[in-house]
């Protein structure tokens, strides 16, 4: 059934669209307060997220082993909180503003249960250069080039036993977890992964596509966003030529 937005939630995000960018603000779409940092990433993955429900998944019990990489402020621990009350939740976020955030909105939400990680998924324990943008799009970079020094953990210890769902959006950083724990995966049931490619560097959605098939996966791919004229005009944005949201099941 095609999802119908209600009255109130359209003139929210309407009111919250009309913002500026990069404008701290407070909704109370989903009842208790949601701070944000940005409106515009705001309603872009609020209805990813709630209307489109790209991370709607069956788990086989009622409490669920998740692991979110990439949290954000939390719209995502949101949203499967409300799918499986009961879950385990581990959540990952880099950026400490945006974690800031994250625990704000937790803890409003009564959800002090979330294990938090106020560091980056990565192939290595390291401390990596992060690059925040306000938003949703802070990323990592291997070489120290001017930002703010976080920690980075690998991502293989928390795949010590079953994982209900492993979502992945680390701005890039997806192929490098992936390619460190490919032999850990059999454990994970369902998967998702925003996959960035970085203008100016090589692609490697074959890489990712590649690890995900050896590890059992049906895969699934779309778009972040339609774009017309790929072959004449490459979309570009936040450094990014290609967005793509992959989905993986099992048989």
């Amino acid at each position: 059934m095609r999802y119908r937005a209600s009255r109130m939630e359209r003139v929210e995000l309407t009111r919250l669209a009309a913002l500026p960018r990069f404008t701290r603000s407070d909704t109370r779409l989903l009842g208790p307060t949601i701070t944000l940092p940005d409106s515009a990433s705001f309603v872009w993955t609020y209805r990813d997220i709630f209307q489109r429900e790209l991370y709607a998944f069956r788990a086989r019990s009622e409490r669920p082993y998740i692991i979110d990489g990439g949290a954000n402020i939390g719209l995502s621990v949101l949203y499967f909180k409300r799918l499986y009350p009961l879950a385990e939740i581990v959540a990952f976020e880099p950026d400490p503003y945006i974690f800031g955030l994250l625990q704000q909105n937790l803890r409003s939400h009564g959800h002090d249960d979330v294990r938090l990680e106020r560091c980056a998924l990565w192939s290595s324990e390291t401390r990596l250069s992060f690059h925040g943008d306000g938003a949703d799009g802070g990323r990592v970079v291997q070489e120290d080039a001017g930002g703010t020094a976080v920690q980075a953990v690998r991502l293989r210890p928390f795949l010590d036993r079953r994982v209900d769902l492993l979502k992945l959006d680390v701005e890039g950083a997806e192929t490098e977890v992936l390619r460190d724990c490919r032999d850990a995966l059999d454990k994970v049931e369902s998967l998702y992964l925003e996959y960035h490619s970085t203008v100016g560097q090589p692609q490697t959605l074959h890489v990712v596509l590649e690890i995900l098939a050896s590890a059992g996966f049906r895969v699934q791919v779309l778009p972040c966003s339609v774009m017309s004229r790929p072959l004449i005009d490459p979309p570009v944005a936040s450094g990014m030529d290609l967005q793509l949201h992959v989905f993986g099941t099992r048989p």
